[in-house]
């Protein structure tokens, strides 16, 4: 059984800069500058005001440095 495909979710609280039908765009720190794409299709988000709850994919939350 391979495990390569399996991977840990993660909970963020990040603030929302900005959204489209197909991804959101998020910060850990709230400046716009450091803010990346996260698509939909790969994650659940929770919305509180301006910020967000996101459950996502360990190697992604890596990937985008926000963990």
């Amino acid at each position: 059984m391979s495990t390569s495909h399996k991977s840990n979710l993660v909970d963020l609280t990040l603030q929302i800069h900005a959204e489209s039908r197909k991804a959101i765009k998020v910060s850990d720190d709230g400046d716009p500058k450091k803010a990346v794409w996260l698509p939909l299709s790969l994650i659940e988000i929770e919305k509180k005001g301006k910020f967000v709850e996101v459950t996502l994919p360990e190697w992604l939350a890596k990937r985008e440095g926000l963990v």
